[in-house]
């Protein structure tokens, strides 16, 4: 079973303590939040083949990243680094000490365990096209030789998408659009060929559409790049969360509403008040990341390893990380 921690929420920043203290105690607990199902997560090293993070800070991550390095679970950083207004990203970590980090994580562990993201692409009077054209040409060159590959997707406007994108153009004065193919065709080659000047493979996140040429389908969850990592092979279906979708099966053990990082495109969080809340309230000795609802009990819990008909993500909420 591979591991996602988490596209749910930014555990490597913010929940780093609770996630060493599942991994010490073997597992986890989280709840289908269609259905109210308490699940038991494993994550005992005979159990995991491989974690994947999702993170736009590793930095208070990397001390255990090492310990998690020493117990023999291969694992890959999947690292957004955007480095946009701050009106669209009130408060993720400067992208300078971003580039560092993904340079020590190459260092310390190999250049295939960090892979730079740059996602999603929001288009807007801040951030037109000639915006992304410079700002990615100025990320890749600072990541070069870091990492063999940048995995991008346009941001895909889902209803809370736009009602925290209208609210954020109201409240900070700038107006967002979604351009049609045709622009966005033109920017993927552009940067394809900007990418590909600083050694990395640029690969589009669940939008098949823009893959021609030198650009890939990207797989986040990719046994390949866990069984190059960790020096034995990884098997899993290849088994996405939509249709559209390139990854292998895994397990993520998130929870929505719970990060903080207040990026108003974000589809995992409802508002960041309610994010902060919930991450002011989290317990790091807890077996849930976030406690769930009183009337989820033990009657509930099924193990995740013979319950393969659970249905944990929906199209919606399962969209680019």
């Amino acid at each position: 079973m591979i591991v996602s921690a988490s596209y749910k929420t930014d555990i490597p920043a913010f929940y780093g303590d609770w996630f060493m203290n599942r991994l010490d105690a073997g597992f986890c607990m989280m709840v289908n939040p269609y259905n109210g199902r308490a699940i038991r997560v494993s994550l005992t090293r005979a159990d995991v083949d491989g974690l994947v993070f999702w993170t736009k800070n590793v930095g208070p991550f990397l001390g255990p990243l090492g310990e998690v390095h020493r117990l023999g679970y291969p694992f890959v950083v999947q690292y957004s680094i955007n480095a946009y207004p701050r009106t669209l990203e009130y408060s993720v970590v400067n992208a300078g000490r971003s580039i560092d980090h993904m340079r020590r994580l190459s260092e310390q562990f190999g250049s295939r365990v960090p892979v730079w993201r740059y996602d999603p692409i929001i288009f807007s009077s801040i951030t037109p096209l000639e915006f992304h054209i410079d700002n990615f040409d100025s990320l890749a060159s600072q990541l070069d030789g870091a990492t063999d590959e940048v995995v991008v997707s346009f941001a895909q406007i889902y209803r809370k998408t736009r009602l925290n994108m209208d609210w954020a153009g109201r409240e900070f004065g700038f107006s967002w659009t979604d351009p049609d193919d045709s622009t966005k065709s033109e920017l993927v080659a552009k940067l394809a060929q900007v990418a590909a000047a600083h050694r990395m493979q640029l690969t589009m996140c669940s939008q098949p559409e823009y893959v021609s040429g030198s650009v890939r389908e990207s797989r986040c969850v990719d046994v390949e790049r866990l069984s190059d990592v960790g020096g034995q092979v990884v098997r899993a279906k290849q088994e996405g969360n939509r249709p559209t979708c390139g990854c292998y099966a895994s397990r993520d053990i998130g929870d929505y509403d719970t990060c903080p990082h207040g990026c108003v495109y974000c589809y995992a969080v409802r508002n960041r008040r309610l994010a902060q809340q919930r991450y002011r309230e989290h317990d790091p000795n807890a077996e849930f990341l976030f406690l769930p609802h009183k009337d989820v009990g033990p009657s509930h819990v099924g193990q995740v390893a013979v319950d393969e008909q659970l249905v944990l993500f929906n199209s919606e909420q399962a969209g680019p990380r």
